[in-house]
């Protein structure tokens, strides 16, 4: 299930969610080079988050592997990477993947609580993330790389304000493909459950742990309510929001 858009109008014009858009797409094309050469390789070392070198369990400094074939120098920055790796992306899919996701629930928490408190709010529940791998992975070597924690983040905080906004979504199922107006409470707790499945389970893919994803999407929702402006947020809900999406088996 890929979210195409919500039907949910902002009072607010979303520039924090444009400007964090912005710097992940400027740090993936100048200083990982687009996910060319040795530079991108160093920048998942330099600027992601090791969680062994993070607890201590490797030294600054260490060769760490990135695949059968490559490996590169930890750059000794250990804390600092619990922020900056929320910049860097390991594809082109990863990053467009990501900011999309931003794009279409970001604008509406950025909405919700003013520019200022949204980018409080985005470096928080990232940093939630970023804690929530490494205190699952302590020992692991691998550069953990994305923003998709801190958007999980925002997607907890989504499903916490505005559960019933419908969100056009596209779902592909073998030779079933349709877009389908879904509640945003059905979508997002789907997601949520599939990622709390996957970690579970100890898998890790697309440079970010699942449980980076769990540790953000709940950080979001519990924070949402220390960060929301009760004005903005009420005057969404009583005119400005969709009406209640119907799942897809219901009838009249």
């Amino acid at each position: 299930m890929f979210p195409l858009k919500d039907e949910n109008p902002t009072e607010l014009t979303p520039f924090v969610t444009a400007a964090i858009i912005a710097i992940n797409v400027l740090v993936w094309l100048f200083v990982q080079h687009a996910g060319a050469g040795e530079t991108f390789l160093e920048s998942l070392c330099v600027y992601g988050a090791i969680p062994a070198e993070i607890t201590g369990a490797i030294s600054p400094g260490t060769w760490v592997p990135l695949g059968p074939d490559s490996q590169c120098l930890t750059g000794g920055l250990s804390l600092v990477t619990l922020f900056t790796s929320m910049f860097l992306h390991g594809s082109w899919m990863h990053l467009i993947g990501n900011m999309w996701f931003l794009w279409v629930f970001g604008n509406n928490i950025e909405d919700s609580m003013g520019h200022v408190r949204f980018v409080v709010f985005y470096l928080l529940t990232g940093l939630v993330a970023s804690l929530a791998h490494v205190a699952t992975s302590m020992s692991s070597p691998l550069p953990t790389v994305g923003a998709s924690g801190a958007i999980s983040g925002v997607m907890g905080a989504y499903i916490v304000l505005y559960p019933h906004v419908r969100v056009h979504t596209l779902i592909m199922l073998i030779f079933f493909i349709r877009v389908v107006a879904l509640p945003a409470v059905f979508l997002l707790g789907v997601w949520f459950l599939l990622q709390l499945a996957q970690g579970t389970q100890g898998d890790v893919g697309g440079g970010v742990a699942f449980w980076a994803h769990v540790g953000g999407f709940v950080a979001g929702a519990a924070l949402i309510k220390l960060f929301e402006s009760k004005r903005l947020v009420e005057a969404k809900r009583l005119g400005r929001i969709s009406p209640v999406a119907r799942l897809p088996w219901d009838r009249d």
